[in-house]
Formats: structure tokens, C-alpha cells, sequence
């Protein structure tokens, strides 16, 4: 009988990797560097080597293994395939399971590393005891994965969730990294709150804390718990775009709760006050009931959730 599962998460620095039992609690987990040299051909034999070196220290069979799951940046269809290739770690397109099944021969389960870390967000996170979420990464860009009914939404090429692309405003002059103007990610992502405070900044020369030092997120943020009134006005802009953002996926998706990630979420629970009156504000009735939380996992998600596509089955159904 399988006893165990192991989580993996490729980023463009390290792979993070997880030894997890068959309740979902982590036994173990390490990291190994990601060497993107000659297209990052290494990367899934390091993974391959770490893994079946773990199960030799800690005596597993393959027959105790329930499988391997794995998140990597890109869009992964439902066979596992790498469609468009991922430049920060140098792969073109590639079947995942097809590759690792070289050299273990366990079921493998690939998927989007947002998915995966939204899937372990709602199995053991934020989103816990909800079968209907939207995981929503505020980093450097905005990123999202989709769950209903418990499964992962790819998508016809596993580009689901993509809601920092989400048109939001039209009179943005400044390109997107997709090239377009006037994506959500432009405004509720780190980088994008930069943007709104200096556009605020410039409108007036209204004191504010904000002209002092760097600009960042957590500055805007840190000068909001201070009272800083510049600061929470620009706040409250990037309230209005990201609040009416998720009410346009939850009009569509109708999850029980947004689950709100990244490095800008550490901001604490007076982000989400900003953006909770504009997600009710242009939710659909029926779908106000939704929730806003913190994400919980922090850098563990991936991990967690790759093992979830194991000990809990998705839509991702590749596998030996």
C-alpha cells in the first residue's frame, strides 16, 4: 500500500522538494539548486537523483510511493506537456511525467506552479475546507490558479488563471510584460503599487512619508498603518482595481473565498480591507458571499500541492 508522496516545486534559483505521508503532513523537505545550463536539461535528472536518494535514507520502495507531483513555471496541459516552454529555467516544450518516468517509475503528476500552490493553499492553507477558491499571488506580476470542485482549471494549453491580465483600464499609455495596456498586474502587483504611488506622488505636493527613502510596496503599506493619508489614498486605488478584478473572476467562477498570497499580501489583513468593498461592489449578487483570506503555506505551497495532486487526484491525470 502507498504510504507516501513526494511534493516538488521547480523555481528559476532552487527546486524545493517534499517528502509528505498519506494524510498530507510534511516528513521532510530540502532544496536543491536549479541548473538552467543547455536549457536546464539537468533539472529534472537532479530531481530524479534527490528523490531516490530521500527514499533510499529513508528505506521507501517505489511500491510505498504513491507518486511524485510537480509544479513548474509555464503552461502545462493535462498530459503532463510543458506547452509553451519556460524561459527562466531554459526548457522548451517538454512532457514532464515522460521525462521522469526515465528514471523512477511512480505515477507523476505535473501542473502550473500557481495551480499547484493555489491546489495546496485551499488542501492545507488559506483555503481549507473549500472546494471552490481562487488563489491570487501579489508578487512581482500578479498570478492566479482556479479550483472548483476540487480540481485544477488548466485550460485548453494550461494557461488558466491568468488573472493579472485581466483588462482593467483603459487609459493606461504603459505596456504590460504581455505587451498589452492596462492589465490588473500593472496596478496590484508590487511593481504596479510602485506605479500608482508615483502617479500619486507626482499629482500634488501633499506631504507624505513616501517621499522620503525607496518606494516599494511594503513602504506604501507601512506608511498606511502610519496614517500616512497620501498612502492611503494610493491604497485605496489599488483597492478599487484589485477588488473590481476578483469580483469580474468571481462573477464568472463563483468561488467561496479568494485566497490572497505573495510577498505584498505580508502587508496583513488591512490590504484585504481595501479591497473587500470593491469585490462587493461589483460582484454579482449571488456571489458576494465570497470570502477574502490570507494565504497560510507561504514558499511551502508548491510543494504541498504538488503532493496533493498525488494523495488527493485532480484533473491533471497523467501518470504511469
Amino acid at each position: 500500500m502507498a504510504k507516501y508522496a513526494f511534493g516538488v516545486d521547480v523555481g528559476g534559483t532552487t527546486v524545493k522538494l517534499g517528502l509528505f505521508d498519506a494524510d498530507g503532513s510534511v516528513l521532510d523537505k530540502w532544496e536543491i539548486p536549479t541548473v538552467k545550463d543547455n536549457e536546464g536539461v539537468n533539472i529534472l535528472p537532479d530531481v530524479a537523483k534527490s528523490i531516490l536518494a530521500k527514499m533510499k535514507e529513508k528505506g521507501i520502495s517505489e511500491e510505498e510511493l504513491a507518486g511524485i507531483g510537480i509544479g513548474v513555471p509555464g503552461a502545462v496541459d493535462d498530459a503532463g506537456t510543458l506547452v509553451g516552454g519556460a524561459v527562466n529555467i531554459g526548457w522548451k516544450p517538454l512532457n514532464i511525467p515522460q521525462q521522469l518516468h526515465a528514471y523512477i517509475n511512480v505515477p507523476v503528476k505535473a501542473a502550473n506552479d500557481a495551480n499547484v500552490a493555489a491546489f495546496g493553499e485551499m488542501w492545507k492553507g488559506g483555503g481549507k475546507g473549500c472546494s471552490n477558491m481562487v488563489a491570487v499571488t501579489l508578487g512581482t506580476g500578479v498570478g492566479g490558479g482556479i479550483i472548483v470542485n476540487g480540481a485544477i482549471i488548466t485550460g485548453s494549453t494550461g494557461a488558466a488563471g491568468e488573472i493579472g491580465h485581466i483588462h482593467i483600464e483603459d487609459s493606461e499609455i504603459e505596456e504590460c510584460g504581455c505587451k498589452n495596456k492596462g492589465c490588473l498586474e500593472q496596478y496590484a502587483s508590487a511593481t504596479g503599487i510602485v506605479r500608482l504611488a508615483r502617479r500619486r506622488l507626482a499629482e500634488d505636493e501633499k506631504p507624505s512619508t513616501l517621499r522620503e527613502g525607496q518606494l516599494s510596496a511594503k513602504a506604501v503599506f507601512d506608511a498606511v498603518k502610519a496614517g500616512d493619508q497620501v498612502a492611503i489614498e494610493i491604497a485605496e486605488r489599488f483597492g478599487r482595481y484589485l477588488g473590481k478584478g476578483l469580483a469580474m473572476v468571481g462573477n464568472v467562477v463563483n468561488p467561496e473565498v479568494f485566497v490572497i498570497g505573495g510577498g505584498v499580501s505580508k502587508a496583513g489583513e488591512i490590504l484585504l480591507g481595501f479591497v473587500e468593498p470593491e469585490l462587493q461592489k461589483y460582484a454579482f449578487p449571488p456571489c458576494r458571499g465570497v470570502r477574502l483570506a490570507l494565504a497560510e503555506l507561504g514558499n511551502d505551497a508548491g510543494i504541498y500541492g504538488a503532493a496533493g495532486l498525488i494523495l488527493l487526484g485532480s484533473n491533471t491525470p497523467q501518470q504511469s
